[in-house]
């Protein structure tokens, strides 16, 4: 391995990029930051593609959190092995299996941040086209925007370093740190537990994770889907009981069954009309990022958090630890499809045409990110989303 320890200049890296919002990748030649004293030097393995790359990268978010700046190099679901540490690092040692999430830096002195939820800092620095708030996320050259995980090498302060277990392969961590912390967070901060009746309402992606992670915690988890047709699936991946919410009858089944609702629908619907699920203390958890999510989140601060319905974000740093070891120890692992770099372009068009299957697309970027790599389709055919994904904002 290099000793980029011993190096006091900045680190060169190649990256998937794009120059605009077309979203036409390419690999550039660019830089990070010199090790500092409590950096972690990753030389990147994998990185997952979220649906939050796509509208960050296209500038679909440019009305809620300003402009993308370009080139933009998108990621946060990065996982790779450690090759240098800083003098003051005491976490990790070189040969270390590590990932990074949603964010690499916030002020570490909030009450959120004291409470181990950065990301309800309102200085968190995102992984991507973040701006350095707290000297934690400094760029090269100083004063950039941060870049993300499609690349070959990364720099992040130990604090929002993740130890992935070496049990764990690196090919499935990087969803782990988004997707599964998204569901894992809410259920803790529920109080789920053994024997818990948890609802899931929404079999994509998430919903699929919400199963296996609320399995995990000793749930006795219950689909819920517009019709019958995804029973099997939703048994296959680990559902107690299903209940089917076109059906009145299959509906008045499930009343006042459930502690907690995961709801992933991605766009809004009438998610009132399960709430006749819920226990007379049960509550509703959004997840899908839609008017009914910000309502959620302003009617709970109103109520001083006794809404039965609310929304929730991605996780903290301590809940992205406990996630990735808890899917380690029980050997959970996403439904992954491994892809080359050059075919960048072609995932976010799949991305952006629907995605029901659920799968997670993961970059294979020490396979397959070189110098001069070009995608081997055309810049992807995008449309304007109706809903920005929850993990985008958070």
């Amino acid at each position: 391995m290099t000793d980029y320890g011993a190096m006091n200049g900045h680190i060169e890296t190649i990256c998937m990029a794009c120059d605009d919002a077309r979203c036409d990748f390419k690999a550039m030649e660019l830089q990070r930051r010199p090790m500092g004293p409590e950096d972690v030097v990753i030389q990147m393995k994998y990185c997952g593609v979220c649906h939050s790359d796509l509208h960050f990268a296209a500038g679909h978010m440019t009305g809620i959190l300003g402009p993308a700046v370009y080139p933009f190099v998108p990621g946060h679901e990065l996982s790779g092995v450690c090759t240098a540490v800083g003098e003051k690092v005491t976490k990790f040692k070189i040969g270390m299996q590590v990932g990074v999430g949603c964010m690499v830096d916030s002020c570490l002195s909030c009450a959120a941040c004291k409470r181990g939820e950065e990301q309800m800092c309102s200085k968190q620095v995102p992984t991507y086209n973040g701006e350095n708030k707290n000297g934690r996320a400094e760029t090269f050259p100083v004063g950039g925007r941060t870049l993300g995980g499609y690349t070959s090498m990364m720099v992040v302060h130990e604090r929002f370093a993740v130890l992935i277990p070496d049990s764990y392969p690196l090919q499935f961590a990087g969803p782990v740190m988004c997707a599964g912390v998204t569901m894992y967070d809410p259920l803790v901060r529920q109080g789920a537990k053994e024997g818990s009746r948890v609802g899931i309402v929404g079999l994509g992606g998430l919903g699929q994770f919400g199963i296996r992670v609320a399995k995990a915690m000793g749930c006795v988890v219950t689909v819920v889907s517009r019709s019958q047709s995804k029973e099997d699936f939703a048994r296959r991946c680990g559902a107690d009981h299903f209940i089917a919410s076109g059906d009145a009858t299959s509906m008045a089944s499930g009343k006042n069954s459930l502690d907690i609702i995961l709801n992933t629908v991605p766009t809004y619907h009438d998610y009132l009309v399960y709430n006749s699920l819920l226990k007379k203390t049960g509550r509703q958890v959004l997840l899908g990022l839609h008017k009914g999510l910000m309502a959620a989140f302003g009617v709970n601060a109103l109520t001083g958090n006794n809404s039965r319905v609310i929304g929730s974000g991605i996780g903290g740093i301590a809940a992205t630890q406990a996630v990735i070891d808890l899917c380690d120890r029980h050997k959970i692992y996403p439904e992954v499809e491994v892809v080359p770099c050059s075919e960048l372009n072609t995932v976010y068009e799949k991305l952006d045409s629907a995605n029901e299957s659920g799968v997670r697309y993961v970059l294979d970027i020490e396979g397959t990110l070189k110098k001069g790599v070009v995608c081997t389709a055309p810049a992807p055919k995008l449309s304007q989303p109706d809903s920005p994904t929850l993990c985008g904002v958070m």
